[in-house]
């Protein structure tokens, strides 16, 4: 279900809300029930350790056409960077410490990603499929 609330702020005049409810636009007098009532959206979070210098696990599973955030947790007593060149991100982990990196919504197929600084040893693939 797609759900969001665009706020306008129009000049000398009272705000604006809109919601988008699977692609209809509901107005404020439309509405039956209160915005803070309607159900909250999660980003799925997936978990990658970094260990001796790999990916744990190497290879995830992300539904295709979510938005997904990847929750790195360094165990390492040296920094590692989070790199995938067909996702389009990276990102500098320090040691013994956590990164976010939000990915898509991705097209079915396979994302590699590596470490930058270890890149013989730390490897991984993002699948993306129909769940």
């Amino acid at each position: 279900m797609l759900l969001f609330a665009v706020i306008s702020l129009p000049v000398l005049s009272t705000p604006v809300f809109e919601i988008e409810i699977r692609n209809h636009l509901f107005f404020p007098s439309e509405l039956t029930v209160p915005v803070k009532s309607l159900p909250a959206l999660s980003t799925p979070v997936f978990e990658i350790e970094i260990r001796n210098h790999l990916f744990f696990p190497s290879e995830l599973t992300v539904p295709v056409n979510t938005k997904v955030k990847l929750l790195i947790i360094n165990r390492d007593s040296s920094a590692e960077e989070f790199e995938s060149y067909e996702l389009n991100r990276e990102k500098i982990i320090p040691a013994n410490s956590k990164g976010v990196v939000f990915i898509g919504p991705l097209k079915p197929g396979v994302y590699p990603f590596f470490g930058e600084f270890f890149p013989k040893t730390a490897q991984g693939k993002i699948h993306v499929n129909e769940q």
